[in-house]
C-alpha cells in the first residue's frame, strides 16, 4: 500500500527491551494530505512507560561499560542503515508528517548525521588534570554518562528531532527513552528497527508510543531512575515539565518556541535575501521551531525585496507530499491551519494588507496557500506569536538599531537572521540579537556540528556539535591524597 521496499520498517507497536509490545486499544495515524489512514499503533500508555524506563536502567551499566569505540561501532551501523533505508524512511516521513518527499528525505540524512557526528564525538570525552594546591595531592577531572535519558519530541521533525537526541545520549554512554508525537509515531519505530538490526543492545534505545500524553509525561519527568529529560515542543509545555522534573531535581534541556526575525538591511544582496527568507520561513510548510516569523525590511529596499519575495512565494508548489514538484505540503491538521489564519485576520483588522494567500484551495482543509502580509507592526498577533505556518509578515524599519530593538522584543531567542554585506555591520549586529543562533547572510543554520538551542523562554542546553554531548555527562572530581608516602 505505502510502497515501500523493506515493508518490516512500518511497525505498528512500542519497542520497549528489545521486544515490540502491543497493546490493547490503537492510534489511528493518518495522512495530513488526504486524510487517509495510513497505520493504526497500538496505545500504550503508563504501565508501558514504566517498563521502558525499567528496561533503559537495566541496561544502562553494561552499555556504559563498553568502549567508547565499541558505541561507535553501533552507532555507526545504525547511522549506515538509515541512509540505505532514506528512501522508505522518506516516504514514511512524509505519509504521516506531510512534507514534500525530497524534504523528508533530506531529513532522514539530517537526522542521520548526528548519529554519524555523535558516533565520533563519543570518542572524544575528554577530562583534565588540575595542578593541586599541595604536592601529596593530584586532581583529576572526568566524566561519566548520566544514566537513562527520558524525552519527548514534536510531529513537525519525527525522525531528526530523536535523532539528535538519541545519538548524543547513546553516545556518552546513556540509555534512551522515548515518546513520540501521537500524529508522527511511525517514523521512531522504523529507527527502533533499524537500531535493532545494528546491533544496539535491548534496553538502550526504547520507543513508547501512547496518547496519555499527561500520564506517560509524568513519569518520563518524576520517575526517580530518569536522570536527563529533554524535550522540544512549546514553551507552555516546556515550563510544566520542567516544573515535574524539580521533585527529583533532574538535568533537563529544553528546545522550545521560537519567533525567528529576518532581517534584511539596505546594502544586503536582495537576491540573496529573498531565496534566503523563502527557504527559511517556508520550509515544512513554515511549521519549524526555527524558520523566520518576522521579515524586518530596510526602508530602502522595502519596495524591491517585496517584489522579488512575492513573485517567488507565487512561484511554490502546493500540493500532496509526494506529488513530483510539490514543494510545500500540507499543515499537521486542518485545527493547525485554523489558528494561523486567526493571527492573520486578527493582524489584517489591526491594519496589516495581504499581498498574498487570498486564494482558497480545494486541496483540503490541511492546506493553506501560501501567505505574505505587509504593512505589519511588531504588536500584531501575527508577529508576536509562533506562526507555525506557511505566513510571512513584513515589518519595515529605518535604522539599524531599530530593527535590532524589533528583533529582541520578543520572550523568544532561538534562531534569528540577517543579510548584510558590511563586515562592521555584521559584528555589531549579531551581537546585539538576543538569539542563540544568528544566521548572517544564511537562511539555512541547522547542521550537526554546530551547537543548535535558544536563549530566554526559548529553552537551554544545546544539541548538536562538541558541546551537545555535555548535557548527557556528570563532571566527577577525583581528589589523590598521601602521594608523598
Amino acid at each position: 500500500m505505502h510502497h515501500l521496499n523493506d515493508a518490516q520498517l512500518l511497525k505498528n507497536f512500542s519497542y520497549i527491551n528489545g521486544s515490540w509490545h502491543s497493546s490493547a486499544s490503537d492510534i489511528a495515524v493518518n495522512n495530513p494530505a488526504t486524510g487517509k489512514l495510513v497505520a493504526k499503533v497500538s496505545n500504550a500508555g503508563i504501565a508501558e512507560t514504566e517498563l521502558a524506563v525499567k528496561a533503559a536502567k537495566g541496561a544502562f551499566k553494561a552499555w556504559a561499560a563498553k568502549s567508547a569505540n565499541e558505541r561507535a561501532t553501533l552507532l555507526r551501523k545504525w547511522f549506515d542503515l538509515m541512509m540505505a533505508n532514506q528512501e522508505d524512511l522518506g516516504r514514511i516521513l512524509t505519509l504521516e508528517q506531510g512534507k514534500p518527499l525530497a524534504e523528508a528525505k533530506g531529513e532522514i540524512a539530517y537526522g542521520a548525521a548526528f548519529i554519524e557526528w555523535f558516533s565520533e564525538e563519543g570518542k572524544r570525552v575528554y577530562g583534565d588534570t588540575i595542578p593541586a594546591p599541595a604536592g601529596d595531592k593530584r586532581i583529576v577531572v572526568i566524566k561519566q554518562p548520566i544514566g537513562v535519558v527520558a524525552a519527548i519530541t514534536p510531529w513537525n521533525f519525527p525522525n531528526a528531532m530523536i535523532a539528535r537526541k538519541a545519538a548524543a545520549a547513546l553516545a556518552s554512554g546513556c540509555t534512551f527513552v522515548v515518546r513520540p508525537a501521537t500524529q508522527t509515531p511511525l517514523s521512531a519505530l522504523a529507527m527502533a528497527e533499524l537500531a535493532e538490526r545494528a546491533g544496539i543492545p535491548a534496553g538502550v534505545f526504547n520507543v513508547v508510543v501512547g496518547d496519555d500524553a499527561r500520564g506517560m509525561g509524568k513519569v518520563l519527568t518524576e520517575h526517580k531512575d530518569v536522570a536527563k529529560f529533554t524535550f522540544t515542543g512549546s514553551t507552555a509545555v516546556g515550563k510544566l515539565l520542567i516544573s515535574q522534573c524539580a521533585a527529583t531535581v533532574k538535568k533537563v534541556s529544553m528546545e522550545l518556541g521560537g519567533n525567528a526575525p529576518f532581517i534584511v538591511f539596505d546594502d544586503a544582496n536582495i537576491d540573496d535575501a529573498v531565496a534566503g527568507a523563502l527557504v527559511s520561513k517556508y520550509r515544512n510548510a513554515g511549521q519549524t521551531c526555527v524558520c523566520t516569523n518576522r521579515i524586518l525590511v530596510q526602508e530602502g529596499v522595502l519596495a524591491e525585496f517585496t517584489e522579488k519575495f512575492v513573485a517567488a512565494v507565487k512561484d511554490l508548489s502546493l500540493g500532496d507530499g509526494l506529488t513530483e514538484g510539490v514543494t510545500i505540503g500540507p499543515m499537521i491538521s486542518a485545527q493547525a491551519v485554523s489558528e494561523v489564519k486567526k493571527l492573520i485576520d486578527a493582524s489584517i483588522n489591526q491594519g496589516a494588507k495581504l499581498a498574498l494567500g487570498d486564494d482558497e484551495t480545494t486541496l483540503g482543509a490541511s492546506f493553506l496557500v501560501p501567505s505574505v502580509l505587509t504593512g505589519v507592526t511588531n504588536d500584531m498577533p501575527i508577529a508576536n506569536n509562533e506562526i507555525f505556518g506557511p505566513v510571512s509578515p513584513i515589518i519595515s524599519f529605518k535604522e539599524e538599531s531599530e530593527a535590532i530593538a524589533i528583533a529582541n522584543d520578543t520572550e523568544f531567542g532561538l534562531a534569528s537572521y540577517f543579510y548584510s554585506r558590511d563586515i562592521g555591520r555584521i559584528w555589531r549586529v549579531a551581537e546585539g540579537l538576543e538569539f542563540g543562533m544568528v544566521g548572517i547572510n544564511e537562511g539555512l543554520i541547522s547542521n550537526a556540528a554546530a551547537p543548535f538551542g535558544g536563549m530566554k523562554q526559548s529553552g537551554n542546553g544545546r544539541e548538536g556539535s562538541k558541546y551537545g554531548l555535555d548535557d548527557y555527562l556528570e563532571i566527577k572530581y577525583l581528589c589523590m591524597g598521601g602521594l608523598d608516602k
